[in-house]
């Protein structure tokens, strides 16, 4: 048995607007789920569950083509919109990419990057190769706006392995960061234990290391049983809990 892992959703066209120059592109989504996919089942036939759309009101199963959106404004109220209204609401041509400025690398905290695409073109492209060196040698990203699967989006637009990697932005009130924690009182020794702890951990960042180690561990399992074989329980290591800070950190270093 192969396990299945959820394919990538479709490349789509766009086109990337810089300035007047107006680029043919294709947007490939470089992210996969490698989560497993489990279906859900009746425990008494494994029998996979189905889920129906009813309107309590009509008593009765309802058809997708007869489902509309509907903004609750009050007890059992809502302001209703169709699709079409929807989309005329749309203010981007959602087959376009408009870069509306360049930005410094390090002005775009991490915290704001949601979803991750890699732009390519058709064919050959000369427009293409100089945004792509341009934006390389500026060391600058392209912050622009587009749609993608009808929901609009400002997107950072930036060199990475030789590729154009376009990045969905999350907006400022999606992000909500709380104040800023009380700061406790330590010593300057405990700091520069810390410090050390740090500096004895630095490593290189390596990706290709890091392995999703509770789905494997599913896999394994899923591969066992077809195999009539039973899985062990994964021991889990427990850490001692030293409550003494200064304890706690020179310990730490002696385990590195």
């Amino acid at each position: 048995m192969t396990l299945l892992i959820k394919e990538l959703i479709l490349m789509k066209k766009s086109s990337l607007s810089f300035g007047l120059v107006n680029i043919p592109i294709n947007i490939n989504p470089i992210l996969q789920d490698n989560d497993v996919s489990f279906n859900q089942l009746h425990k008494k036939c494994l029998t996979r569950i189905k889920y129906v759309k009813y309107c309590p009101h009509c008593k009765k199963e309802v058809k997708q083509s007869d489902i509309i959106k509907g903004y609750k404004i009050d007890e059992d109220k809502y302001i209703t919109l169709t699709n079409e209204e929807l989309k005329n609401l749309r203010i981007e041509n959602e087959n376009n990419i408009e870069i509306v400025g360049f930005v410094g690398a390090s002005e775009i905290d991490p915290v704001f990057y949601e979803k991750s695409y890699v732009l390519t073109v058709p064919n050959k492209s000369k427009a293409f190769s100089l945004f792509k060196e341009a934006l390389e040698k500026s060391k600058k990203i392209a912050i622009a706006k587009t749609i993608i699967s009808t929901k609009f989006y400002y997107v950072a637009i930036r060199i990475m392995q030789n590729n154009i990697i376009m990045s969905t932005l999350y907006f400022n009130e999606e992000i909500i960061i709380p104040d800023s924690v009380t700061i406790a009182k330590y010593t300057k020794k405990e700091l520069d234990l810390a410090l050390k702890l740090i500096d004895s951990l630095k490593m290189k960042f390596e990706p290709e290391k890091y392995i999703d180690e509770y789905q494997e561990n599913i896999k394994e399992a899923i591969k066992k049983k077809q195999k009539g074989i039973k899985s062990k329980n994964i021991k889990v290591k427990q850490k001692n809990n030293i409550k003494d800070l200064m304890k706690a950190l020179e310990m730490s270093l002696k385990n590195v």
